[in-house]
């Protein structure tokens, strides 16, 4: 979808715009279409829900205080049928907050005010992460005793059922599986998995390795296969 610098998509991305700030709406809207992206953009979380399901977005840009519904909400109601890259806006500066967004299934988190050349950098990750990728040769079959994980085809399998993985849990997934028995330090895993401009979100890593023990591990307070070295990173074991 997106051009070798970056910049501009190839071919049309469409992302929808879900705040309820006039100014922020516009000033997204023409930001993106001068950047050829395709843009529907919504005031509130219902009429965000059904602009969803209709023109199917390549990634969702929405802000967490709508008029009609919390937007941890609109998260979860995405996330009950769609895989597609969430980034949040908020003016909400708890981490707590940022927590809870994660949790519900958004990819990313960007403060207000930001930066528009930051959250087009954002976004572009996201979509990079969501796009499939071409095999190659250390394309691996890798089985535990729980779960098998098909780097090939992308997709995880528990107790002969396809376990539905987030673009950003996936790839976290694959970082870690393709590096197995060794130590991936918490600032590569954010770097690899959500771009050069990481390094010190470990709240993020904290959310979505919880998040793959709650789905890969027999007991995921005491996880086998998801190891967590205290201070330096995270490493996957058989």
């Amino acid at each position: 979808m997106l051009s070798p610098t970056g910049g501009t998509p190839q071919t049309s991305t469409r992302v929808l715009v879900i705040d309820d700030e006039p100014q922020i709406v516009r000033a997204l809207v023409i930001n993106l279409k001068a950047r050829k992206y395709e843009v529907d953009a919504a005031h509130d979380g219902a009429t965000a829900l059904e602009l969803a399901a209709t023109r199917h977005p390549d990634v969702v840009v929405l802000d967490l205080g709508l008029p009609d519904m919390d937007g941890v909400e609109v998260i979860r109601g995405l996330r009950g049928w769609t895989r597609v890259p969430i980034l949040v806006l908020s003016a909400r500066h708890s981490s707590d907050e940022k927590v809870q967004a994660l949790d519900a299934g958004a990819d990313d988190y960007v403060t207000k005010p930001f930066g528009m050349d930051e959250l087009l950098a954002r976004l572009r990750a996201a979509v990079r992460r969501a796009e499939p990728t071409g095999g190659g040769e250390d394309d691996v079959m890798v089985e535990t005793a729980e779960f098998t994980v098909d780097l090939a085809a992308k997709k995880v399998n528990r107790g002969g059922k396809d376990v539905r993985l987030t673009p950003t849990e996936w790839h976290l997934l694959e970082v870690l599986v393709r590096n197995t028995g060794r130590l991936v330090s918490q600032r590569q895993l954010l770097q690899e998995v959500w771009g050069p401009s990481y390094g010190t979100e470990t709240n993020y890593l904290r959310v979505y390795m919880a998040q793959l023990r709650r789905k890969l591990e027999a007991d995921p307070s005491h996880p086998r296969h998801f190891i967590t070295e205290p201070g330096m990173g995270y490493r996957f074991e058989k």
